[in-house]
C-alpha cells in the first residue's frame, strides 16, 4: 500500500474543500452572520494547516499506484472530507452534535439527501449554500475534479484510470478521449453546462437568485436538498416542472451527451440503456398516472406530480412536490421499485444502475439458453459489443454486496423497534442514496428519529452506495493495509 501516495491525495482533497468553502464565507460575510462566518474560517484554516502537514510528511512519495491505491484512496478521501466537511454546521451551533452533523454532510456528499433537519429554513444561507453544494461537487465526483484540473495526474493514464473507476459510477468506465484528465475535463464542462442552464430556466421562472442557486447545485448533483421546510412543493408548476426535466436530464449519462456533442445521434439513440431508462419512466409514470386518477383534482396537476416524483426516485434526486406516502399501495410499491433501479451509469444518479440490470436480465437469459443448448457458445452483447466476462462477474459480485450489506444493515437498525416499513425504505433510501422513503421516513418526515449507531450505519450505506460499494470494502479490509 503506497500510504505516501494516498496521503498527497488527501493533503490535496483537503485543501481544495477549503477553496470550495469560501463561497459560503463570503456568503455569511455579506449577511453579516459573524457566528457562521468564523465558522467557515476556522474550518478553511484547519483545512488548510492539516493539508500542509500531511503533504509535508508525504511530499517524497513514489508513483507505485495500482487498482487497491485507488480504491482505497477514494473511500478514504470520502471519508475525510465528509469530516472536516461537517466542522462549519458544528461550530456554527445549527447542527451541534457530531453525528447529525457528519450524517448531513455525508448525505450532501454521497448525494442522497437524507436529512435530520426539522426546521431547514432557520438555517443562516451560508449554510445553506454549502449544504446545497456538496451535492453538486459530490455529484461528480470531488476526485474527478481534481484529476479535471491537476495537470500532475494527467502524466501517467493508468494512476488516474484507478480513481476515476473507483469514484466513476456503472459496472465499467471508459475513456471518451484517449487522455483521463481530458476526459475529466470534458465531463466537467459538461457538467457545468447543464448546471448554469438549469440556473437561468429556474431565473426565468421567478426564483430567487439565491434559492435557483441552491436548487439548481441539488437538481444537478441529484442530491435533494432544498432551501425550504417543503422541498419544492409550495414553487410555481413551471418550476417544478423545470425541475422535473433537468432531474431527469442528469440521470442519463453524460458520455451520451459527449455523443450528441460529437454529432453521432445515430450511435447515442441506439443506446440500450438510456431505451430502458426512458421507458421505465414513461411507463411508471403511465401506471401510476392511470392508479391515482381522482386522486389529485385535474389530470394535469396529476400528470405533474407523477412525472415529478418517479423522475426524482428514479434519479435519486429526492425532491418532493407531495406527500408519496399517501399514494395508493400500487404506486408506492412502483416507486419502491424504482428506488432500487435508479439511473444510467455515467450519470450523477445513484441507484444500482439500468445498465446492471440490463446485464443481470440479459445473463440470465444467456443462462437459461446455456442449459437448453450447452453446445453453443452464448455472448452477452450489449449496443452490438460483446461483455467482457469480468464485467458480468463485476455485476454479480455488486449484486451480492449490494444484498448482504442491505439486510446487515436492516437487522441492525431494527433494533430501534420502528416498523418494517420505515427500517426497510431507510436502508433503501440510503444505500441507493434516494432520500425519502416510506412511512416515518417519508417526503414529509426526516432521519433524526435514529440511534447514534443506526446513524452510522446508514452514514455507511450512503458511502457504499455512492462509491458503490467495493472502495468502502476496501477500505474496511485487512489486506488492502498489508504492504507489498
Amino acid at each position: 500500500m503506497n500510504i505516501k501516495m494516498i496521503g498527497r491525495f488527501q493533503a490535496l482533497i483537503l485543501l481544495l474543500e477549503a477553496l470550495f468553502m469560501l463561497p459560503a464565507l463570503l456568503i455569511c460575510l455579506f449577511d453579516r452572520d459573524m457566528r457562521a462566518a468564523m465558522a467557515f474560517l476556522y474550518t478553511v484554516l484547519l483545512n488548510a494547516a492539516v493539508a500542509g502537514v500531511i503533504y509535508l510528511l508525504c511530499r517524497h512519495s513514489s508513483r507505485e499506484f495500482y487498482q487497491k491505491e485507488g480504491l482505497f484512496c477514494v473511500g478514504l478521501s470520502w471519508i475525510v472530507m465528509s469530516l472536516f466537511g461537517s466542522l462549519p454546521f458544528m461550530l456554527s451551533g445549527e447542527i451541534p452534535r457530531f453525528i447529525d452533523a457528519f450524517f448531513e454532510t455525508v448525505s450532501g456528499f454521497s448525494t442522497t439527501g437524507a436529512s435530520i433537519l426539522n426546521d431547514v429554513e432557520g438555517l443562516s444561507r451560508g449554510i445553506l449554500y454549502w449544504r446545497s453544494f456538496t451535492h453538486w461537487i459530490g455529484g461528480m465526483g470531488v476526485l474527478v475534479f481534481l484529476i479535471a484540473i491537476a495537470p500532475a495526474f494527467g502524466k501517467k493514464d493508468g494512476f488516474t484510470m484507478y480513481i476515476m473507476r473507483a469514484e466513476s459510477s456503472g459496472p465499467s468506465v471508459g475513456k471518451l478521449v484517449p487522455r483521463i484528465r481530458k476526459t475529466a475535463a470534458i465531463l466537467y464542462i459538461i457538467y457545468i453546462g447543464l448546471t448554469v442552464l438549469d440556473l437561468i430556466f429556474l431565473l426565468i421562472g421567478g426564483m430567487p437568485l439565491f434559492e435557483a442557486v441552491c436548487t439548481a447545485l441539488g437538481t444537478a448533483g441529484t442530491g435533494g436538498f432544498g432551501v425550504k421546510n417543503d422541498s419544492m412543493a409550495g414553487y410555481s408548476p413551471y418550476l417544478q416542472n423545470v425541475c422535473t426535466v433537468f432531474m431527469f436530464l442528469f440521470g442519463v449519462s453524460f458520455s451520451w451527451y459527449f455523443l450528441l456533442l460529437r454529432r453521432q445521434f445515430k450511435t447515442a439513440l441506439k443506446d440500450e440503456e438510456l431505451r430502458l431508462y426512458v421507458g421505465l419512466a414513461i411507463g411508471s409514470m403511465a401506471a401510476i398516472t392511470i392508479n391515482l386518477r381522482g386522486f389529485y383534482p385535474t389530470l394535469s396537476e396529476t400528470i405533474r406530480h407523477v412525472a415529478f416524483q418517479v423522475s426524482s426516485v428514479m434519479t435519486t434526486t429526492g425532491f418532493c412536490t407531495t406527500d408519496f406516502d399517501q399514494w395508493p399501495a400500487f404506486s408506492k410499491v412502483l416507486m419502491l421499485g424504482l428506488m432500487m433501479v435508479g439511473a444510467c451509469a455515467g450519470s450523477t444518479g445513484g441507484g444500482m444502475k439500468c445498465i446492471r440490470w440490463l446485464l443481470l436480465v440479459k445473463n440470465l437469459r444467456r443462462n437459461v439458453k446455456s442449459i437448453c443448448y450447452p453446445q453453443r457458445v452464448q455472448t452477452v452483447r450489449i449496443n452490438g459489443k460483446t461483455v467482457p466476462e469480468t464485467t458480468l462477474d463485476n455485476t454479480n459480485a455488486f449484486l451480492a454486496a449490494h444484498v448482504i450489506i442491505f439486510a446487515i444493515s436492516f437487522l441492525i437498525i431494527s433494533i430501534d423497534e420502528f416498523s418494517v416499513t420505515t427500517n426497510f425504505t431507510a436502508v433503501i433510501s440510503c444505500i441507493n442514496n434516494i432520500g425519502p422513503g416510506l412511512e416515518m421516513v417519508g417526503p414529509t418526515h426526516n432521519f433524526a428519529l435514529f440511534s447514534p449507531l443506526s446513524k452510522l450505519i446508514l452514514i455507511f450505506d450512503m458511502l457504499a452506495g455512492r462509491l458503490e460499494i467495493f472502495p468502502m470494502l476496501v477500505l474496511f479490509s485487512r489486506s488492502a493495509w498489508r504492504k507489498r
